[in-house]
């Protein structure tokens, strides 16, 4: 059924408006929290406040449609799962009610994707087309995030990257053979990473041109990944393709679906990568400074980087008065804005207790104790009340 009618398009998000819990660009998203089930009754569901790279936003988050001619084995919009309503809405009729909630005060930002309808270039255009119509006809120049459809045009990826503030490439599997696994249409090198590198090259090409930021998103824990594959590529990603983000999506079945007898992945799991993936990000991290299991997987009881100052900085511990950058960033609690601040309180004073650190905005800075020297010595740490507990 395809709505050619503003009103139309808001009356079927109001049904179906978590038609995007899957799609994650937001703060929450490495809380550890899990997506809610695919059935709504209010438009207020498909409206998601988002860390964006223009600020916390209300985003209205929503499809051209529902309809696919892809099978991927875990995705609730597959060819052939009988049990999703399918939805078309024009470009016309999507930029007209995403009008009508801006001026309503009701957002203030679009996140765009789509099932896949008539071919990946086909399907492309609808979204640039409803963009276009945004910022040409209703004058809208807040934030838009697209969906990149797998193996598009180049010329189609470089036009999205002026139009939009970011675009994403939804890798959804760390190899070729995870993803022949988790969606068998779909092809991990032409299709997807080829997208991710055309972005890079097209930043490169042209440094002095606004470009959106790219980002992707993994599903994890239905194909036996591990989290040394996924953050071994991230790593890659942020290194060598200038990624902004990548998102990490903890598996949970959908029924009528290949995978719908595969266990959830854990929020837990899905937590320590977001943790462990910003380190690689924000810290100057490599993967071989994280934990793995000897089956690949972060410890799960513990964030990555407490598990790294407990295997290292116990025995060796960082004195904070003469410490560099990146030898700060390995200290729990101690954050890239601290660093900062503590760089510069210690050109004014000595750091030699730990009180010193509270006053520079770094929390419980008694759980540093074990970690660090203040002044070449070690502060007094609190002994446990329980010993062996």
């Amino acid at each position: 059924m395809e709505l050619s009618k503003p009103t139309q398009v808001l009356d079927s998000l109001a049904t179906h408006g978590d038609m995007m819990s899957h799609e994650h660009d937001s703060a929450a998203t490495a809380t550890g929290k899990r997506a809610p089930r695919y059935q709504s009754h209010s438009l207020d569901e498909c409206i998601t406040n988002l860390s964006t790279p223009r600020g916390p936003k209300p985003v209205l988050k929503s499809m051209v449609t529902t309809a696919c001619e892809r099978n991927c084995f875990y995705c609730p919009f597959r060819a052939g799962r009988s049990k999703m309503a399918r939805v078309t809405f024009t470009p016309d009729a999507m930029a007209g009610a995403f009008d009508t909630l801006v001026r309503a005060k009701k957002v203030d930002g679009l996140f765009l994707s789509s099932g896949i309808i008539k071919g990946s270039v086909t399907t492309q255009d609808k979204l640039i087309d409803t963009v276009q119509i945004v910022r040409r006809k209703y004058n809208y120049r807040g934030y838009v995030h697209l969906k990149v459809m797998p193996g598009i045009e180049r010329d189609q990826l470089a036009h999205m990257m002026r139009i939009a503030d970011r675009v994403s490439v939804n890798l959804e599997a760390p190899t070729e053979q995870r993803l022949a696994a988790l969606a068998p249409k779909k092809e991990f090198l032409r299709e997807l990473l080829q997208m991710l590198r055309w972005a890079n090259e097209i930043r490169a090409a042209d440094p002095h041109q606004k470009w959106a930021s790219t980002v992707t998103q993994f599903v994890v824990g239905a194909v036996g990944d591990t989290d040394l594959e996924l953050l071994s590529l991230s790593e890659n990603l942020y290194r060598q393709l200038g990624l902004a983000r990548v998102y990490y999506s903890a598996f949970s079945p959908v029924s009528d679906t290949p995978l719908e007898n595969v266990s959830a992945a854990s929020a837990t799991r899905q937590r320590r990568l977001y943790q462990a993936s910003f380190l690689l990000r924000d810290y100057g991290w490599s993967v071989e400074d994280l934990g793995f299991a000897g089956s690949g997987f972060l410890p799960e009881n513990v964030d990555p980087k407490r598990a790294y100052a407990d295997a290292v900085l116990r025995s060796a511990p960082i004195d904070l008065q003469i410490a560099d950058r990146e030898q700060l960033m390995r200290v729990p609690h101690i954050g890239p804005k601290a660093v900062e601040r503590l760089l510069k309180a210690r050109q004014q004073a000595r750091i030699v207790d730990l009180t010193q650190l509270r006053a520079l905005g770094i929390s419980r800075p008694e759980d540093l104790a074990p970690y660090v020297l203040l002044d070449g010595r070690r502060p007094p740490q609190q002994l446990a009340l329980f010993p062996g507990a």
